[in-house]
């Protein structure tokens, strides 16, 4: 993951005091609050961040991104990805369980990522043909 650090400009400290009750810029590195801007959204993308760093996370790194009236699209996440994790970090979205479904927020999806344990990826043929490019674009 990013530093947080790099990400500052977006960083939302009225909704971190309202979360945590407090900020504090040597936490900046291990969380924050960010309202990223988006194309197709008056909003903006509201974004929660935390770091593998963070000894709360447990080694996670982790974002979720919320709208106040729709869930983001396929573009928004993969442009959040772009954002908060590097070109080569292999991160995912989760579908557990349905008996370990948590939903706080109805229009809010997450991303995740370990520091130190790889996620199996299937064979590349089994997702498509590289070769191909986009289809029906």
């Amino acid at each position: 993951m990013r530093d947080l650090r790099t990400l500052n400009k977006f960083r939302d400290r009225g909704s971190e005091m309202a979360l945590w009750g407090w900020f504090d810029d040597s936490m900046a590195a291990l969380g924050g609050y960010f309202h990223i801007p988006s194309k197709g959204t008056a909003f903006g993308l509201r974004v929660i961040a935390s770091t593998a760093q963070n000894p709360e996370a447990q080694g996670w790194d982790h974002v979720s991104v919320s709208l106040p009236n729709r869930c983001p699209t396929w573009d928004e996440m993969e442009f959040i990805k772009r954002i908060f994790f590097l070109p080569e970090e292999v991160c995912f979205q989760l579908h557990p369980a349905e008996a370990d479904y948590i939903n706080n927020h109805p229009y809010c999806l997450h991303i995740w990522r370990h520091a130190t344990m790889l996620v199996p990826l299937p064979p590349p043929h089994f997702v498509g043909r590289k070769e191909l490019g986009v289809l029906g674009a």
